[in-house]
């Protein structure tokens, strides 16, 4: 069985309302998961537990999620206020949580999980009373470590002096952004796509000039303190873009992890850096595991994160948010990053020769998405 404090095991896995629900999406409050009996009372019973909890029902701080692996219960299951399904026909996520074992036995049990992603408590269906008085009397989501949590960020100011700022604001205003989507994992590759998780346009910076002007300030005034505080030596980086996140749009970025996809993976830690703090309200960066503690650096300074954090960028409700926006890796990383790239090759050279084989028979070929190639720069 899991223990309290271990990691809550992630798993992508369908819902009702999403066919690759990503677990690891969630935190910042508790998370309350069943693990349902096969018996069909003992089921019933269970899920009116949940349906008379308050603290679930009232959907602030305690979403309760049903574990479903049989055909019957999937294809019937519907998300309902407080209570939510996953589904697991495959028994996968049933086995990460020693609800199901190798030899198919099952072990239907409760997890609670914390916001910080981490397990609260473990209990087996006969001390299901039990538990639901533990979650009636949870704390506040903020308040479950007894102390405050404080996000493992780092802030550094006067990375751009004031005129810089200016001047890639500028840079934007004279190019224009387009609109910016998410990386996902589609058939394999990571492509952008536009959804509902993010408001933002972006302008890439193509001139090299401006780059190196860029990579100055960050090699002699940002890295150094990277290197100090994370003991990680930064030598490549990825993309060197103006961001604008606009009140009028209502600009946002919904919870997310910026290393979830293959195409993605190489990336160790993301950059924020403001160039326009005084010229907006909202906008602020928040890491839901660690609290509800916003973080906001100064005109010309960076807030630098893990790329495996849970972040979000707060609504901009007055004015725009200019901010530069890049991601740093290293040697190491770089190895995956080409790694994958050469696989995406070797892929996109297949389809290729089979798309010339479709035509000497006279049949269409099949669209694909391709991965944009993104820049990325050694820092020396």
């Amino acid at each position: 069985m899991l223990r309290p404090g271990q990691p809550a095991p992630w798993f992508v896995t369908g819902s009702p309302i999403n066919p690759e629900f990503a677990f690891g999406s969630l935190g910042g409050f508790f998370t309350l998961m069943v693990f349902l009996p096969e018996e069909p009372e003992a089921r019933a019973d269970a899920l009116a537990q949940i349906r008379a909890s308050k603290a679930v029902r009232d959907q602030k701080n305690i979403p309760a999620f049903a574990v479903a692996r049989d055909a019957a219960t999937i294809a019937t299951a519907q998300n309902e206020p407080g209570l939510y399904w996953f589904f697991d026909p495959s028994g996968a996520v049933s086995r990460l949580y020693y609800a199901l074992n190798s030899e198919g036995a099952a072990n239907p049990h409760w997890v609670l999980i914390d916001p910080s992603m981490r397990i609260f408590a473990v209990a087996g269906m006969d001390q299901t009373e039990t538990l639901m008085n533990v979650v009636a009397r949870l704390p506040a989501p903020d308040d479950h470590a007894g102390v405050p949590l404080h996000a493992p960020v780092l802030i550094v100011p006067r990375v751009f002096e004031p005129d810089l700022c200016r001047q890639l604001i500028g840079f934007y205003e004279g190019h224009g952004g387009v609109p910016s989507g998410v990386m996902r994992e589609v058939q394999g590759k990571t492509v952008p796509v536009m959804d509902s998780t993010k408001r933002r346009r972006d302008a890439m910076i193509e001139d090299e000039t401006l780059q190196a002007l860029v990579r100055h300030r960050l090699q002699t005034r940002l890295l150094p303190e990277i290197l100090k505080a994370f003991q990680f030596r930064v030598s490549r980086i990825e993309r060197y873009m103006v961001a604008c996140y606009d009140s009028q749009g209502g600009g946002f970025f919904k919870p997310h992890r910026d290393n979830t996809t293959a195409g993605t993976a190489h990336r160790r830690f993301a950059c924020s850096i403001n160039l326009n703090t005084e010229g907006h309200d909202g906008g602020e960066l928040r890491f839901p595991e660690f609290g509800t503690r916003t973080y906001r650096p100064p005109t010309g300074g960076a807030v630098i994160f893990s790329c495996s954090l849970l972040h979000e960028a707060t609504p901009v409700t007055r004015g725009r948010r200019y901010c530069f926006l890049p991601f740093f890796y290293d040697e190491a990383a770089a190895e995956i990053r080409a790694a994958y790239l050469a696989t995406q090759e070797a892929q996109e050279t297949q389809g290729l020769q089979n798309s010339e084989g479709a035509r000497a028979q006279g049949a269409s070929p099949a669209s694909s998405a391709e991965v944009p190639a993104e820049r990325a720069h050694q820092t020396a």
